[in-house]
């Protein structure tokens, strides 16, 4: 494994990182997160490997599209989209501003379970992309049927705006900027 980007601790949970992707070593894993039943709202439940391998090479040929690993203590245990919102996902559906950065995250599928896992993912993908200083805005466009991702948005700090027609969902476009991003995790303190 290359060198990790990030890494956040939490004392309650654990060490959470966020690493590079390479599809062609990552691609099975990928493959048994995006079509596992937890994952309906990836919309890949149906790809067989080769379209995911295809997929993840096409992110990362992509000039405005990334996507990461992430780890708990080590392990692979979610997955990170960064994208540019102006040209990737939400061209035409919203007036980007100077500093917004788009934002997917999916956690694997585990039968151990860690409280605060998924709130301690979202924190650490949240981190990763403001430790950017050019990012002043992560923006995100959930299934407007996810509730649990609405709650955790709103919980680091994402306000809704409104809802979006996309071609593959109906969407709740959400802003999280950095001030109120620091505020909620000042709050979680």
């Amino acid at each position: 494994m290359s060198e990790f980007l990030h890494h956040t601790h939490f004392p309650a949970t654990g060490t959470f990182s966020v690493g590079r992707l390479d599809p062609l070593i990552h691609s099975t894993l990928l493959h048994s997160w995006v079509t596992h039943d937890k994952a309906g709202f990836w919309l890949m439940q149906h790809l067989r490997l080769e379209e995911v391998e295809r997929e993840y090479l096409g992110i990362a040929a992509h000039p405005h599209h990334d996507a990461y690993l992430g780890y708990f203590e080590g392990v692979p245990a979610f997955l990170v989209e960064r994208y540019d919102p102006g040209h990737v996902e939400l061209k035409g559906l919203y007036e980007p501003q100077q500093g917004d950065i788009g934002m997917h995250f999916l956690t694997a599928p585990s039968e151990r379970h860690v409280p605060g896992f998924t709130r301690a993912v979202i924190t650490t993908v949240m981190e990763f992309l403001f430790a950017d200083p050019a990012v002043r805005r992560v923006v995100v466009e959930p299934d407007v049927r996810n509730k649990a991702v609405h709650t955790l948005n709103e919980v680091v700090g994402f306000v809704p705006a409104r809802e979006i027609d996309k071609p593959e969902k109906r969407a709740l476009l959400s802003f999280c900027t950095r001030a109120r991003f620091e505020a909620a995790r000042g709050a979680a303190v």
